[in-house]
């Protein structure tokens, strides 16, 4: 039997019908984590069926998390949307706060109608039921986090919001790009601000009490929400000095950041029932590094991570293609463009899948053992 051929056994055919995903959701079983990964940032086909996995997930096995590879302030404002908190008129403008490159990432198609099925699941949902929320889990916000922070005292504390600016403002010689900073910081030009945001995370956490003692419910969210902006300048600030010193040590720390990010909203979120998960993410940060070259040059990934905090109870699940088309720019800020992806590379894993003739499959690589057609060395497809 062929390499081909043993794929083509296993495979389980998608065919476009309401139960495609019925034995997925099965293997998934009581998961608490299911990451849905992508080879690219720009591909409708992997973000329609991503969608509708999590739908299911969502309705069918109450998931309640949906943390994606977005910044933490513009993925809230679609939060407040889904949970009918927001002064949004639809789905469209709720994600209009994406505006860094590249911003077809989450402002498409796919996003908006899922986005706004997410509010109406929440809306026609049992009281008794823990609705759905959208985060962000990344840490390119700087100074929108910072932003955050600072309204959120002004209005708890304004006391506390002077104390916070002031630390802040070790960051106001630079403009509002963060590279700029990490660089003079790494040279030596300029003292690091990492004092000043572990002081703020600090007294941000230490003062929790007494602001929980405020508002109730509502206080513990937006209390959260504050915290994890405080937690976000804290990493973002070591992440743009580590970009100089290497890119494993920054690509380390961001995810490490988005890790930690999923942990401090299930603890936050954990009430009579353990909330579950869902991540978003490209396949480079979802898939296992062990697995991969990358493990060779000392990174490690929120599948790897995952996997090591959640074991058994964590699925990691990634998507790829032989050939098709991807919306991606010929250069960082440059306009989108529909670009073709050409038919993959003689012995990659795409090259693999397409000799088996299924157009379109899923496969459990659990259920398949060491077979060296699927854990041997092959190139894999990343945009």
């Amino acid at each position: 039997m062929t390499d081909a051929e043993f794929v083509r056994e296993i495979a389980q055919p998608l065919n476009g019908d309401a139960n495609d995903y019925d034995a997925l959701l099965e293997l998934i079983g009581d998961a608490r984590i299911v990451l849905l990964g992508e080879a690219s940032h720009g591909t409708h086909e992997f973000y329609f069926e991503r969608a509708q996995i999590t739908k299911r997930l969502i309705a069918e096995k109450d998931f309640t998390v949906l943390a994606i590879e977005a910044d933490w302030p513009d993925a809230s404002r679609v939060h407040r949307y889904v949970r009918g908190a927001s002064g949004d008129a639809n789905a469209d403008e709720a994600l209009s706060g994406f505006r860094r490159f590249p911003t077809w990432m989450w402002r498409n198609s796919v996003v908006v109608e899922f986005v706004e099925w997410l509010r109406e699941f929440n809306q026609h949902l049992d009281p008794k039921c823990a609705p759905a929320g959208f985060y962000g889990m990344d840490l390119y916000s700087l100074h929108a986090s910072i932003d955050a922070v600072l309204n959120y005292l002004e209005k708890v504390d304004p006391e506390s919001a002077r104390r916070a600016r002031l630390r802040y403002s070790c960051f106001d010689h630079f403009s509002r790009e963060p590279q700029e900073y990490g660089y003079a910081a790494t040279v030596g030009v300029t003292e690091s601000c990492e004092g000043q945001v572990v002081e703020q995370l600090v007294e941000l956490q230490r003062k929790a009490g007494e602001f929980l003692s405020r508002d109730g419910q509502v206080a513990a969210e937006e209390l959260f929400f504050a915290e994890q902006n405080a937690r976000l300048v804290k990493n973002a600030e070591q992440y743009y000095r580590s970009m100089f010193r290497g890119r494993a040590s920054s690509w380390n720390l961001r995810d490490r950041h988005m890790v930690e990010t999923i942990e401090a909203l299930v603890a936050h979120l954990n009430g009579s029932r353990q909330p579950k998960a869902i991540v978003w993410a490209h396949n480079s940060h979802l898939g296992d590094a062990r697995a991969t070259e990358m493990s060779q040059h000392g990174e490690l990934n929120v599948g790897q991570l995952i996997r090591d905090r959640f074991g058994n109870e964590a699925v990691l699940i990634g998507f790829s293609t032989h050939h098709g088309s991807v919306t991606a720019a010929s250069d960082w800020g440059a306009e989108a463009e529909r670009k073709s992806v050409r038919p993959a590379l003689p012995g990659s894993y795409e090259d693999l899948f397409h000799q088996t003739g299924l157009e379109r499959f899923w496969i459990d690589l659990r259920s398949v053992g060491e077979k060296e057609a699927l854990f041997g060395p092959r190139l894999e497809r990343a945009i």
